[in-house]
């Protein structure tokens, strides 16, 4: 059993038939939305398999200093971070490759040297496990090195690789794989979680998690509502009912701003845009109930075209994240672009 693990019992029970029947596939796919417990799991499955529980769980991602080193290696030139490819190592026989590098993407280098390490011994006992974190995110030379590695798997090694959408990768690679599919949590249970934790403001954190676990524990609530609040006058300027200049500050202060990534502040607008639609189309709960009249405000000035429109232009944005695009010019063009599109009501 996983114990203390929240949500997706479809996933464990699977996990726990495979192992109690010693048929436990050599690779595995995690595929769902950020933060809904993807990694956690292929440590708890590790430390199964392992042992060393404590040892593995030290590289999870979301610990202090864990990314402390993901931050540093960004200010890295490329160079060295290829001549020192990122990965996590507490226990030797589990080995965390995370995306690097400013654009947080899974290199060649990572997945050579992953290649290289598949072929070492376990250091202790019969398996290693190795864990790709975001496999999405590798470019195609790094999904061609990894490729040549699940062609012909270790007998020793059992390779778990995570995923937001399993759609992104290459055919060639999920093919290989034997796919897991998480869900959010329910608002009950995610609600339940958070209280469980012990975390500050539990219900606006429920909400805004989107059932997602680690969403609700890594959120930073004060920065949550600076984001929102440059993206909500976003909004307003693109849907025609504020000024453009009241915008322009904000894209002055993202634009200065090293730390604040273009990616942070979508999933943010995301939120509002998905709020927007529900007031708009069909009612219900919102993830930002204390805006909801001036958020009613922007659903009878838009039409669905134009927030289909909105979401589109999003997406496209998010697609050029890890292009390294100048974030204030993204941003303001995707205002301008929507500004001129706003309608009524229709």
């Amino acid at each position: 059993m996983f114990e203390r693990f929240w949500g997706n019992p479809h996933v464990t029970a699977a996990l726990d038939h495979m192992i109690d029947r010693g048929r436990l596939a050599q690779t595995l796919l995690f595929a769902g939305p950020e933060g809904v417990g993807k990694a956690t799991l292929a440590r708890k499955l590790a430390a199964r398999l392992l042992g060393h529980a404590e040892q593995i769980e030290r590289d999870d991602l979301s610990l202090p200093d864990n990314l402390e080193t993901v931050a540093a290696r960004e200010r890295w030139p490329a160079d060295k971070r290829n001549q020192d490819p990122l990965l996590f190592a507490s226990f030797p026989d589990f080995v965390t490759f995370p995306p690097d590098g400013p654009l947080r993407q899974i290199s060649i280098d990572q997945t050579r040297l992953l290649r290289e390490w598949a072929k070492l011994a376990p250091n202790q006992g019969s398996r290693r496990v190795f864990l790709i974190d975001h496999v999405d995110r590798a470019g195609e030379h790094a999904a061609n090195a990894l490729l040549k590695t699940l062609e012909e798997p270790s007998e020793h090694l059992i390779l778990i690789m995570t995923a937001e959408n399993a759609y992104d990768l290459l055919p060639t690679i999920r093919s290989r794989a034997v796919p897991f599919h998480f869900t959010p949590l329910s608002p009950e249970e995610t609600l339940e979680f958070v209280r469980a934790r012990g975390l500050d403001q539990p219900e606006r954190r429920a909400v805004l998690s989107g059932g997602s676990p680690g969403v609700a524990v890594s959120l930073d609530l004060q920065a949550y509502d600076k984001r929102r609040t440059a993206m909500f006058t976003l909004l307003k300027t693109a849907a025609g009912l504020s000024p453009f200049g009241a915008w322009l500050p904000y894209s002055e202060a993202i634009g200065r701003s090293k730390s604040e990534k273009l990616e942070l502040h979508l999933k943010v607008l995301y939120d509002l845009l998905r709020d927007v639609l529900i007031l708009r189309e069909s009612g219900g709960a919102l993830r930002n109930e204390d805006l909801r009249a001036e958020l009613e405000a922007v659903a009878r000035k838009v039409s669905f075209a134009w927030l289909r429109k909105a979401v589109k232009r999003a997406d496209e944005l998010a697609e050029l994240v890890r292009r390294n695009i100048q974030k204030s010019i993204a941003l303001d063009a995707l205002a301008v672009d929507l500004r001129a599109g706003s309608a009524g009501k229709g």
